[in-house]
């Protein structure tokens, strides 16, 4: 029996196995469900977010204002110059979760990665954090791996996973309206499916 091997997987019709790691890496930005914060300053873990080069105050505060969490740093008695804390310790949930985002704005990746980025959060905290979300997405594709379903709602394309295969495609109403999976999850999520 003849086997094949499995097609390339394709990056802008680049075989992905023939990129340069390290640029590709480049590319890319995350903000996940748990960031990963150092115990130095404010600014320094916004900067970390491009540590090839020598990040200015200015690109710092730009990121942050997008982020949406500048008011909040500009507040403090230290302001930028403000410790984190070892693991981010010194900041609440959604504040951790914006200097994330701050960070991965100052790195200006093409694709942008969201591993649960709100799940962790109170329902004040993620309203707050999903409207630096959005800013953070713009101009960029941005792949959003979520349970909340507020989260995912004004994507351009919904992939629903069930055991590991995606089982619906398409747009929050598209999904809607096809009734499976997908209109389960989102009915459940609102109260509308408990009897």
């Amino acid at each position: 029996m003849l086997t094949l091997p499995p097609p390339p997987q394709m990056l802008d019709n680049s075989d992905a196995k023939k990129l340069n790691i390290h640029w590709l890496r480049a590319q890319m930005g995350i903000v996940s469900q748990e960031p990963v914060l150092f115990d130095c300053s404010l600014a320094e873990n916004i900067a970390y977010g491009d540590n090839t080069r020598k990040v200015t105050m200015e690109e710092i505060q730009s990121a942050a204002k997008a982020a949406n969490i500048h008011s909040f740093i500009d507040d403090l008695p230290q302001k930028y110059d403000t410790q984190a804390g070892d693991k981010g310790t010194q900041l609440s949930g959604g504040q951790k979760q914006r200097i994330a985002i701050a960070r991965a704005i100052l790195r200006n990746p093409k694709v942008l990665l969201l591993d649960e980025a709100t799940s962790a959060l109170d329902t004040e905290s993620e309203r707050v954090v999903q409207e630096a979300l959005d800013v953070a997405r713009q101009g960029r594709t941005c792949i959003v791996v979520a349970h909340r379903l507020s989260t995912i709602q004004n994507a351009d394309l919904i992939a629903v996973f069930q055991k590991g295969v995606v089982v619906e495609q398409g747009t929050h109403q598209q999904l809607l309206s096809q009734r499976g999976v997908y209109y389960s999850l989102v009915t459940t999520q609102l109260g509308h499916g408990r009897n």
